[in-house]
C-alpha cells in the first residue's frame, strides 16, 4: 500500500512538473522575437542587431521581467537583447535591458579628470552604509567587491561603459552587472546586462558588439545639441557611473543590479546613494533651475 502511495505521489509530482513546463514552453512560444534593425522611437535611436541578438519589445520584456522572472512590474524597459543561443529559462541565461531617460544633454568636460578608484571607494562606502536599511527593505545585504571592468568613455562616440562585481548575501557565486550609456543630445540610451561573475568573458565580449550597434538617428545625436533650445541634464559621466539623479526634481536615482537567480531578475534597491551623489557633485546646482 505504501509502495502504492509513493508511486501515486511520484506520478503527480512527474505530472505536474510536465505541465508546469508545457506553460513555459507555451509562454516562449508566444514572444515575438525580433532581429534586424530596431527602431526606438521613444529615444530617437536605433539598434542595429547583429545575429548574435534577438530583440524584445516593450510588452514582451515587460512579460519576461514579471510572469517568467518574477521581477515586480513597472520596468519603463524599451525592451531587451536577448543573447542567441540560450533559452530565457536556463540557470545561465542573461539579457540586455534598454532603457532611456530624458533628463537632458550630459555634458562630457569632465570625461578626463574622473578618479574612478576614488569613485570605486565611495560607492563602495555607500553601499555599506545602505546595508541596514536594505536588510530592514527584506532585500538581503551586497557588497560591492570592485570593478569588474573600469569605466571607460569613447570621447569620440560618445559612450561610456563599465562593471561592477557584486557579492549578494545568501549567493553561490558574486554577480557580474555591465553597463552601457549611449549619450544623445536629449538624454541617454542605458544597457543593463547582469550574469554570473563567470561569465564576465562571453558577456564582455558581446556587450561590445552591443555598444556598436546602438546609435541614435540624425537630429538627435550628441553633436546635435542646440544650447540655446536644449535643456542640460545637470550632472556629468561620474554621476551615470556612481548613480545618475534626477536633479530638477531633487530626487536621486536608484542604482540597481538585475540579478538571475533561480532563474528570476530580483530588483535590488540601493539605498544610501544620496552622500555619495553629494561627494560626486559637491553641492552644484541644476542650471535648469
Amino acid at each position: 500500500m505504501i509502495r502504492k502511495l509513493c508511486f501515486i505521489a511520484a506520478l503527480l509530482v512527474t505530472c505536474a512538473a510536465s505541465a508546469q513546463d508545457d506553460d513555459v514552453e507555451k509562454f516562449l512560444g508566444a514572444l515575438n522575437f525580433r532581429t534586424g534593425d530596431i527602431a526606438l522611437p521613444e529615444a530617437g535611436a536605433t539598434l542595429r542587431l547583429t545575429p548574435a541578438f534577438r530583440w524584445l519589445g516593450a510588452e514582451d520584456s515587460e512579460k519576461v521581467l514579471t510572469q517568467l522572472w518574477g521581477n515586480p512590474p513597472g520596468s519603463d524597459a524599451l525592451g531587451m537583447l536577448v543573447p542567441n543561443g540560450a533559452s530565457l529559462t536556463d540557470e545561465s541565461s542573461w539579457a540586455v535591458i534598454v532603457t532611456y531617460s530624458d533628463d537632458g544633454h550630459v555634458e562630457d568636460e569632465e570625461a578626463s579628470s574622473i578618479d574612478y578608484d576614488e569613485m570605486l571607494t565611495e560607492m563602495q562606502e555607500a553601499t555599506r552604509d545602505g546595508n541596514a536599511a536594505r536588510e530592514k527593505a527584506g532585500y538581503g545585504s551586497v557588497q560591492l567587491v570592485g570593478w569588474a571592468q573600469k569605466p571607460h568613455y569613447d570621447a569620440a562616440a560618445k559612450k561610456i561603459y563599465w562593471a561592477k562585481r557584486l557579492k549578494f548575501s545568501g549567493a553561490a557565486v558574486d554577480t557580474l552587472n555591465y553597463d552601457i550609456r549611449v549619450l544623445g543630445r536629449e538624454g541617454y540610451l542605458s544597457l543593463n546586462a547582469v550574469a554570473n561573475i563567470g561569465a564576465l568573458p562571453v558577456v564582455e565580449k558581446d556587450m561590445q558588439g552591443v555598444i556598436a550597434m546602438t546609435e541614435f538617428d540624425a537630429g538627435r545625436r550628441y553633436a546635435d545639441f542646440n544650447e540655446s533650445t536644449d535643456k542640460l541634464a545637470g550632472y556629468g559621466l561620474a554621476a551615470l557611473v556612481g548613480g545618475a539623479v534626477a536633479a530638477k526634481a531633487g530626487l536621486f536615482a536608484k542604482l540597481g543590479a538585475l540579478l538571475i537567480a533561480g532563474k528570476k531578475f530580483i530588483v535590488l534597491i540601493f539605498i544610501g546613494l544620496a552622500a555619495l551623489a553629494k561627494r560626486i557633485f559637491g553641492g552644484k546646482k541644476d542650471p535648469a533651475g
